[in-house]
């Protein structure tokens, strides 16, 4: 089974008013797609919109929160038929704690943002995704190279890999993969590191296999190869720069 070419899509992507999530939309745009970018600020999204000026026939905003169901439902109802659903979406603030002294509460968001709304979107976005379709997660490095003190994205990442698996059979023939990123430098490592961000992806760029960490672009190429393969389904790519190896 083939797909439409990206001239004729229509792609949404939550999590789409920054970093991955925005690259993404900016190279669909580019190729023709007509994208929808979702988030929960009405004030970013309007903000991303404007840096990625696309045709207002082709380019398409949505306030939801995808961790609440019916956000979720009235996401789909605003959008009609798509071809792809990408999330990008992560809320990691707070969650990188020692387990002796972790605030469950502070896991909510985390997996609010990423498990649950991947499995809310999958509930109700394979009604409208038209034949060929696909759903693409983001789960990241986390899941294989955990850390002190980040056990919970380590879990939340593993379990999207899991959950793209059975979903992949339940939905099929809708296509369901995983791509995960190792570090990219995007808005995210301004809540991970602070002032620390400059310092810290300086030193992983000097491990890295090839010798720099990843760009947002870099990922959403990543996502365009699974978006527009008909034949891979229950996968996880891994767009990393070989940091799994070292």
């Amino acid at each position: 089974m083939t797909t439409r070419s990206s001239a004729t899509e229509h792609v949404v992507i939550v999590g789409g008013s920054s970093g991955i999530g925005l690259a993404l939309a900016d190279t669909l745009l580019a190729d023709g797609a007509e994208v929808t970018i979702v988030g929960r600020s009405a004030d970013r999204l309007a903000l991303a919109a404007k840096e990625l000026d696309g045709p207002a026939e082709r380019l398409h905003t949505v306030s939801v929160d995808v961790g609440r169901e019916e956000d979720v439902v009235r996401l789909f109802a605003a959008t009609g038929r798509v071809d792809h659903i990408v999330t990008t979406a992560a809320d990691a603030a707070g969650v990188y704690q020692a387990i002796g002294s972790f605030d469950i509460e502070a896991a909510r968001t985390i997996v609010d943002s990423k498990l649950i709304g991947a499995l809310l979107l999958a509930k109700h976005g394979a009604s409208v995704l038209a034949p060929g379709g696909s759903i693409a997660l983001t789960s990241g490095i986390a899941a294989y190279r955990p850390a002190p003190g980040g056990s919970l994205v380590a879990a939340v990442n593993g379990a999207l890999a899991s959950l793209a698996y059975a979903l992949a059979i339940e939905l099929a023939p809708i296509r369901v993969n995983v791509i995960s990123p190792g570090w990219v430098d995007t808005p995210i490592w301004d809540t991970i590191a602070g002032d620390n961000k400059t310092t810290r992806l300086a030193a992983m760029a000097e491990r890295l296999p090839v010798g720099r960490v990843g760009t947002p672009h870099d990922i959403a190429q990543a996502f365009l190869s699974v978006l527009h393969n008909g034949f891979i389904t229950g996968t996880v790519v891994h767009a990393d720069g070989g940091q799994r190896l070292v």
